[in-house]
């Protein structure tokens, strides 16, 4: 008995040759099979020819030729490609009383009568892996053991191999950048770029919301390992979901991008002049009808003397709808404008106020008889609070508020409960009542609690934020 070795075979064997398992030529067994086609000489007769045996009784069965091999036994297939086939089969239970020469394997493809041999002469292999064959190809195999007296009978397939090219299943690989939504502005051009795998190439397919895409404006491009989806210039209607399905036979994989197309939000709605009183002025308006499609991230106010016309900011990214702006000078006229802003920026025009804001002096003011004069006296309070803020070592960062107060306001900034006031490091601002202070190139030693504390003669207010100072994540 020999041990299992692989042995490769061509399939381009004559159709019109027909070699019967029975006669084997009696040439010395080799591992290696032809790569020509198999020879045409008619095998020799066996030196000894072994006796046939009496017939049996018609009630008992032949008793089988101890001189040729048994059966091979557990004839597999142990792979199947779209070009080769290997198959293995275990030794005979019994190789014969004369010398063993090895193993015949032969094939009949489909709608023929006739066994071919794969192997010209017997091998000594238990294992055969049959190459170069064609996709369509479909065939049964049989093995026979073969010894100097003859062949035995053979092992067959019980089932036809069929060669097909091997099915891959479809997988989609989304890009990290296309894991989250797709944000586009108006007019920029949107790429979309699938890889993904699959044998033989799937058929790839879009929808967008649900629907067919829009064939005049929306370009699809898919090759052997990825699909495009490519739009010029995007509009407001080319957000939404895109779906992406990828079809092999019966099998099917999705995978879905989600894109918005952004532009400037729209002006906010009327915008009205509240009250004035003092050095002060509140303002309320109403939300832009067009956020832009996406959502706001505040307003942007300003103010501006009628003496000079220039305008100046207030307050940034402001989520009320209504402010108070203090600090303004007496004797002036003030108009008021506020911007919309999201993530593409201001919007292109503001809502400004008709009426202006007289801040009049006192000593014009006429008191009747009787009359008891307001008293604007007021101890600091702040109308907009610091907020708590994350920066990046080596840029500079601002922190805001706003107070209010009369007569009007000292400012004290403090870290960590310290007095920072003439550190070169820090710069503080305070302008209509508008306090900024600016953290120059700041380092993580810079991160703590900050405090904004506004005292005059009648009290003192104070707010606080933590800022911390972090390098920013690796993608």
């Amino acid at each position: 008995m020999t041990g299992k070795g692989p042995s490769e075979a061509p399939t381009c064997v004559p159709g019109e040759t027909t070699t019967k398992p029975a006669g084997v030529p009696t040439a010395e067994p080799t591992e290696e099979v032809a790569a020509s086609e198999p020879s045409r000489e008619e095998p020799r007769e066996p030196e000894t020819k072994v006796p046939a045996p009496a017939a049996p009784a018609a009630s008992k069965p032949a008793p089988p030729n101890e001189d040729v091999p048994s059966t091979p036994s557990r004839l597999t297939v142990e792979d199947v490609s779209s070009s080769s086939v290997t198959v293995s089969w275990e030794p005979p239970d019994r190789l014969g009383k004369q010398g063993f020469l090895g193993y015949v394997l032969e094939l009949c493809r489909e709608g023929a009568s006739e066994w071919v041999p794969v192997n010209a002469r017997p091998a000594m292999v238990t294992q055969q892996i049959l190459r170069n064959l064609a996709l369509g190809d479909k065939f049964s195999l049989r093995v026979a053991a073969v010894s100097s007296a003859g062949a035995g009978p053979p092992a067959v397939l019980d089932q036809a191999i069929h060669i097909r090219e091997i099915i891959e299943a479809p997988k989609i690989r989304v890009p990290r950048h296309l894991r989250q939504t797709y944000i586009r502005q108006v007019g920029e051009a949107v790429n979309l770029q699938i890889p993904f795998q699959g044998k033989p190439r799937p058929q790839a397919s879009w929808t967008h919301d649900g629907h067919a895409l829009d064939s005049q404006r929306v370009n699809v491009r898919t090759g052997d390992q990825d699909s495009i989806l490519f739009i010029r210039s995007a509009q407001r209607s080319d957000s939404g979901c895109y779906e992406l399905t990828l079809r092999l036979e019966d099998l099917e994989t999705k995978a879905a991008i989600d894109v918005l197309v952004i532009e400037k939000p729209g002006p906010p709605g009327s915008i009205r002049l509240l009250d004035v009183w003092g050095c002060n002025a509140t303002l309320e308006w109403t939300p832009p009808r067009d956020t832009g499609n996406t959502e706001l991230l505040g307003y942007t106010v300003q103010k501006a003397d009628k003496k000079t016309g220039q305008w100046f900011t207030v307050l940034e990214r402001y989520h009320p709808t209504t402010c108070t702006i203090s600090d303004l000078i007496v004797g002036n006229s003030y108009s008021f404008r506020v911007f919309s802003e999201n993530q593409c920026g201001l919007s292109t025009s503001a809502a400004v106020t008709k009426a202006l804001a007289h801040i009049q002096k006192a000593d014009i003011v006429a008191k009747p008889k009787g009359f008891i004069e307001r008293d604007f006296s007021e101890a600091p309070s702040f109308t907009q609070p610091l907020a708590d803020h994350t920066s990046t070592p080596g840029y500079s960062t601002q922190l805001f508020c706003s107070v209010r107060a009369s007569p009007k306001a000292k400012i004290i900034w403090m870290k960590n409960k310290m007095d920072i006031q003439g550190d070169p490091k820090y710069r503080a601002v305070s302008e209509q009542g508008i306090c900024s202070l600016e953290i120059r190139k700041p380092s993580p030693f810079d991160s703590g609690v900050y405090t904004c504390k506004a005292t005059n003669v009648l009290g003192e207010a104070s707010v606080d934020c933590r800022l911390e100072v972090k390098a920013s994540a690796t993608h």
